[in-house]
Parts: structure tokens; sequence; C-alpha cells
């Protein structure tokens, strides 16, 4: 799949090139006339009660601060090179639970626990073990060409980011032609991502792929009481449906076709269409599974068992059955449109739509409007509304309602049937002049964004984002 995409990728490129044939203009402008820096944050925050990690129940309490610092720089008249660096840090009660018996990390290696008669945890509380936080850092590098009529563009970009379980590895190109008096844009983007995990289980299975049948003897389970279900010390809980993943690979391929077209002198649209294929170790190897039709064991205080599935649980964890199991390929076909319409000089228009399908039954809706208010010559609000829907995957069922006889399965409420609304506002402050100066950088743009986004299975979210754009003087 992927030479076929870079063989694409370069008869493209060859054909574009081939059809650039107007002659360089006596006196060209710069595509970028000096370094522009870009600062950008972002504050994340989301609570809900269906967490992958203790197998569709549970918080899913997260907050997550981000920060990205993109510059980019022009080269000569018509080269760009743009270096995007980020890093964000996240807290998750819900990550934390891949070891919830107050401890301080037996799914990562370390096997001492927290000196208690028994340990106990619970789905409805973050635990205090190392998984509950965790920083990811990326950097992407893109070179860009214009030709001399600044009517064909070609690109490239390498990525890489790095987190505690997990690495990602990117490189990718695209061309751009302009034509019909740069009214009309043509473009085509291939990328390939290769990705790689170290996984992590969750406790009770990370011990019983390290010590066998007799791990409860062993290990962080030396000494530490199983219960059944009512709440009677047994030795029966043996997780044998569990297996460490044979693979850690996940390879993603994706190339898109772009058209955009300028109708009159209000109205503009453009069309892309995406196809994307992944490889590998698809699902993620921390998130439970509880079947059906086998019995439950936990560990941690007995009365609590018969109210596991409230919040009103504060001292008991159930140990897992499997982890989650998917295939191993998936193929998605996202379509989508842009519509924007210029009202007046106050107001703009600006419409899309996207259509997505894949080949584990996911279909999904996205519908989003904003509107653009001009105050004055610097400053711009814009309100906007998101609206998106999508079925099911074939793969997914809710909490303890998958069969040990099935193949593949997830309990992630990511993959489930549901609706939601986004909710948001923006302010945007823009001085062409950049009379703000801070060193030899002059401040162009101010823009701020908040939005809240609510989920029809009771997951809430709010993200504010700040950016601003300094150029060199």
């Amino acid at each position: 799949m992927k030479i076929k995409f870079l063989f694409f990728l370069g008869l493209i490129s060859s054909i574009g090139f081939a059809q650039d044939k107007t002659p360089a203009p006596a006196f060209k402008k710069r595509v970028l006339e000096s370094t522009e820096v870009d600062f950008l944050a972002s504050y994340y925050n989301q609570d809900g009660a269906r967490s992958a990690v203790s197998g569709g129940i549970g918080s899913e309490k997260l907050t997550d601060v981000a920060s990205n610092i993109v510059v980019a720089m022009p080269l000569n008249d018509d080269d760009v090179l743009t270096i995007d660096l980020g890093i964000s840090a996240y807290s998750s009660a819900s990550s934390s639970n891949i070891n919830p018996f107050n401890a301080t990390g037996a799914s990562g290696g370390d096997d001492d626990r927290v000196a208690a008669p028994t340990p106990s945890g619970t789905p409805w509380q973050a635990s205090s073990g190392a998984s509950k936080s965790d920083q990811l850092v990326s950097i992407v590098a893109n070179y860009s060409h214009s030709s001399d009529s600044r009517n064909f563009i070609w690109n490239t970009d390498v990525s890489f980011s790095n987190e505690y379980d997990y690495t990602s590895v990117g490189f990718g190109g695209g061309i751009a032609t302009l034509f019909n008096e740069k009214n009309t844009e043509l473009s085509l983007k291939a990328n390939v991502y290769l990705d790689q995990w170290r996984p992590i289980y969750p406790t009770e299975l990370h011990e019983y792929s390290k010590y066998g049948a007799n791990f409860l003897n062993q290990g962080y389970f030396n000494g530490v009481s199983v219960l059944d279900q009512n709440g009677q010390t047994t030795t029966n809980y043996l997780p044998s449906a569990f297996q460490t993943v044979s693979g850690v690979n996940r390879n993603s391929y994706s190339a898109s076709v772009g058209f955009s077209q300028v109708l009159t002198k209000k109205l503009q649209f453009s069309i892309f269409f995406d196809v994307l294929q992944q490889q590998g170790l698809l699902s993620s190897p921390y998130h439970r599974i509880y079947f059906a039709d086998k019995a439950n064991y936990y560990i941690g205080q007995a009365q609590y068992i018969n109210s596991y599935e409230s919040s009103t649980n504060t001292g008991v964890y159930k140990l897992a059955d499997d982890i989650e199991r998917l295939p191993d390929s998936r193929f998605k076909i996202p379509v989508g449109a842009r519509l924007n319409y210029y009202i007046n000089e106050r107001f703009i228009l600006r419409t899309y739509y996207r259509f997505y399908s894949d080949n584990w039954d996911i279909q999904s809706h996205t519908a989003t409007i904003e509107l653009p208010i001009k105050l004055s010559d610097r400053f711009t609000v814009f309100p906007m509304y998101r609206y998106y829907t999508q079925t099911a995957s074939k793969y997914y069922a809710p909490y303890e309602t998958h069969l040990s006889t099935e193949k593949f399965y997830t309990s992630d409420a990511d993959l489930a049937t549901f609706d939601a609304n986004q909710y948001g506002f923006g302010i945007n402050y823009t001085d062409i002049f950049t009379g703000a100066k801070i060193w030899k950088f002059g401040l162009k743009n101010i823009d701020f964004r908040f939005n809240h986004y609510e989920r029809s299975d009771n997951l809430n979210a709010n993200i504010g984002t700040i950016a601003f754009k300094f150029i060199m003087q």
C-alpha cells in the first residue's frame, strides 16, 4: 500500500511540473516575507462514566495541558521550512486504573504495593498508580516549494512523537496546482505513519503473564485476598483467555485528494476525499474486558461488591477476564465539503460537512457552522456549532455483555453509538502593522477559542485554546 501511494504521488508530481509552463514574472513576490512564530496553548478537561480501562464503566476524568511552537522560515523566494514542536501533559483517572490497587504500578513492571492488609481500588476514583499521568512530545518538519508562477506547490514532511507506551514516526508529502487565474485548486497528499507500542497491561493480567496459573501466590498477589461475587475468599480466578499481544507495530497509510473553487466574489467551496488504511495492533492493551459468561472476582472490600457499578463503590475493583481484542486492519473513507459565503463586510458564513465510513461498521456524520462577525478592523468574534453522530462498531458491546466465545471485543465507548453537540466561540485580534513588539518580533495576531462538548452517553468536555502569531521585523 505504501509503495502504491508514493508511486501515485510521484506520477502526479511529474504531471504537475510538466503542466506548469507559465513564464516566470519579471518580479515575483516571496512566498513568505519573513520568519513567523506561532505560540499555541490549550487546556482540556473531561468527565464521564464509561471508562474503557475499567471495561466500560468508571470515571473518565482527564485534564490535558498542551503547548506548541511553530516556526515558519523563508529559505529563499520560493521555499519555506516549518518546524512544529509540541508537548502535552495529562492526568487521567481512567488510565490511572491500569493499576487500580493503590499501588506504584505493577502493570509497568514494579511489583511493590502500598503497605496495607488488603489493597483496594474502584473504577470511580483515580488510583495513585504511575499510569495516572503522562507526557507527549512531538515534532513535525515541513518543507514546501512554490514554482515561479506560484501555480504549483509541492511539500514534504517528517514527524516524530513519543509518550510512555507509544512512539510514532511519520513522513509524507503533497502537491497543489492552481489554475483558472488561481480560482481553482487541486491538491493531493499522502502520508505514512510507522508506530510502535510498548504494551502495558492491567495489573492482574500483567501478573498472570509473568507467573502463570500460580500467580495468586507470587509477586503482586502474594498474600492478597481475591473475593468472589459473594465476598468470599477464593483461588478460582484464572484469566486463561489472556495472552500478551504478539505484535506491537501499528502502520497507517493515507491519501487525500482535495478540490477548491471560487465560484463568485462571495462564494467559495471545497471538497476532499480520503483513503486510510491501518494495519497492526489497533486495540489498546490496557483496556479491560469482562465476559458475561464468566464468574466475577474482586480485590478490595466485600461490602462494595453489590454496588460495584455505582459511584458509591469506593473500595473494590473487579479483575479482568481479558483485554480488548480488535482486527489487525481497518479501512477508512472520509468524504467532506466546505462552503464559505461572504455576506457583507461584517459577516462571513463558514460551513463544513463530513461523512465517514469504515469496515468496522462505523458510519458518522459531522456538520459545523461558524459565523465570524467583524467588529472592527482589528477584532472579529465567531460563534460556532458542531454536530456529530455515529453508529457503533460491530465489535463493540457495553460493560460485561461480551461472551468469551467471541473473537473480537471492545467496550470502548468511543466505538459505540452516540450523538454529540459542541458549542463554542472565538475572539480574534489582528494588527497588520504589528505595532506591539517583543525583541525583533511584532505581534500580528491573537486568537482565543473556547468550546463545550456534550455527548449522549454523558461525556462532557471543555477546551480553551489561545494562539499568538509574531512576525520577525
